[in-house]
């Protein structure tokens, strides 16, 4: 099989059936990036045009002589061009904690049995309340994840949104510039503020 380096040299050289090449092998990156963003409030069809854009960019972009494997610079240069396109269409929402993905999940997924806070999707998890209630927990909520973002500063609230997807701190880190001790402290500082704010 071709390597990714070939195509990419071959694409250079004015072959553009590399770049379909290219795109085929990396398409299924695309749609993985594009379904773990979504939760972000971006619509995934365009989350994954923003994915292809990165694509390009990385194809342009990379140097071997500098860069890692192209494929970790392909999913760098994927996942941040979608972050940037969900933050600056969503710069004043926040993202839906109530479909989150738990920020107490260690590296290997496995989540704390004494520190996986499920945050205010538990409020609406009650069966048999009346229309009133639900609204009621809905706004209860809303007001919580308020609350929460408001206390977060802003590089903190970016590093929170992206851990919501799923990401590790060593990617959240790659994808903000940051190093990943910065990145790592931050998410312990979430997550006291989270502790702080939910056993009131």
């Amino acid at each position: 099989m071709t390597s990714d380096l070939e195509l990419i040299l071959a694409l250079r050289d004015g072959d553009q059936k590399a770049m379909e090449q290219i795109i085929e092998r990396y398409k299924a990156l695309v749609r993985k990036k594009a379904g773990s963003m979504f939760i972000l409030g971006a619509d995934k069809e365009d989350l994954i045009q923003e994915g292809m854009i990165g694509l390009f960019k990385a194809v342009r972009d990379y140097d071997p002589g500098r860069d890692a494997s192209f494929s970790t610079f392909a999913d760098l240069c994927v996942s941040r061009q979608m972050y940037n396109a969900v933050e600056a269409g969503n710069r004043k929402k926040h993202a839906p904690l109530n479909s989150y993905i738990s920020i107490y999940e260690d590296e290997t997924g496995e989540e704390g049995a004494d520190e996986g806070v499920k945050i205010p999707e538990m409020l609406l998890a009650a069966a048999g309340k009346s229309p009133e209630e639900m609204l009621i927990d809905r706004e209860t909520a809303d007001n919580l994840e308020r609350e929460i973002y408001d206390g977060l500063s802003d590089f903190e609230q970016k590093v929170l949104n992206l851990k919501l997807t799923g990401l590790s701190y060593t990617d959240i880190a790659k994808i903000l510039g940051r190093d990943e001790k910065s990145t790592d402290n931050a998410l312990s500082r979430i997550k006291v503020k989270v502790r702080k704010i939910l056993s009131r």
